[in-house]
């Protein structure tokens, strides 16, 4: 890589964060567009998804092939070409870095003086957030859930008692398989599952993890998946006065109903709930 000089109409030397669209080529950004005009070669995951990208946006740069594989020379390599070259980092889809590799190639430009530009744009993550009407002042994005399913029900156990939505990202052939463990771990807690984002066939489906379990069962999902599960309620079962909520349930709902959106609230075991339900109903 020989050195170039500066000018006006090019971009200054460092590492430049690209955000690129999730599906629908028509969210990347002007800035992100004029970044990869200017830049003077392309990192990427696979060279030949971003060179579907570059085309269609008539751009034509070198593309360096760096993802989780890449060896520590080569990332050094690519460092060091960043004090006189801008060099773009894109992920296959949405913002680099977000459940993609990036995070030891930053940390070394910051190591080494090298100036680091992010240009934001597509998160499937927050857009996931955005659609799926679960609370979203708080979330904890935990990346892909394992694929063994004792690790995937210790990850959910770990991280069901934290206050916040939970967002994962899936594959269309482990959803149901996710799901399942949500229903073992966590199964009255609300489910969203965010299909196809962006593109023609966009979906966003919620309800409780047996349900959407059973859907996705008679439906096979195909695409890439946001996964979200709501934060636990925060009220202190001690505090409340299951009786009370147990008639009011019981005005509108049956027995079962009642005694599950109570568990729900509360914490307290259903089984134990429906059985003063029923009590209550007697008297």
């Amino acid at each position: 890589m020989s050195d170039q000089p500066h000018s006006e109409h090019s971009l200054a030397p460092g590492l430049y964060i690209v955000a690129t669209p999730i599906g629908n080529l028509g969210d990347i950004t002007l800035r992100a567009i004029d970044v990869l005009r200017k830049c003077d070669g392309v990192a990427c995951e696979d060279t030949r998804v971003t060179g579907k990208l570059m085309k269609h946006l008539g751009i034509s740069k070198p593309l360096w092939r760096y993802d989780d594989h890449s060896e520590h020379r080569d990332r050094t390599r690519l460092v060091e070409s960043m004090r006189s070259r801008a060099v773009a980092l894109v992920s296959d889809a949405g913002t680099p870095l977000v459940s993609d590799p990036g995070y030891r190639l930053v940390n070394d430009c910051r190591g080494e003086g090298i100036a680091v530009t992010a240009i934001p744009g597509p998160c499937a993550a927050v857009m996931g957030l955005s659609l799926s009407g679960l609370p979203n002042d708080r979330f904890l994005f935990a990346g892909f859930l394992p694929a063994k399913d004792k690790a995937r029900r210790a990850v959910l156990e770990e991280l069901g008692g934290v206050n916040a939505t939970l967002v994962f990202y899936e594959t269309a052939p482990r959803l149901t398989k996710s799901l399942a463990a949500i229903d073992a771990v966590l199964p009255d807690r609300e489910v969203a599952v965010g299909r196809e984002l962006t593109k023609l066939y966009e979906d966003m489906r919620r309800g409780l993890p047996a349900g959407l379990m059973a859907h996705f069962e008679a439906n096979p999902p195909k695409g890439e998946i946001v996964l979200l599960i709501e934060p636990p309620v925060e009220v202190e079962a001690s505090q409340l006065d299951t009786d009370l909520l147990l008639r009011q349930a019981l005005q509108t709902m049956k027995t079962s109903q009642a005694a599950a959106h109570v568990a729900k609230a509360t914490g307290r075991d259903r089984k134990t709930l429906y059985a003063r339900a029923m009590e209550l109903k007697a008297e």
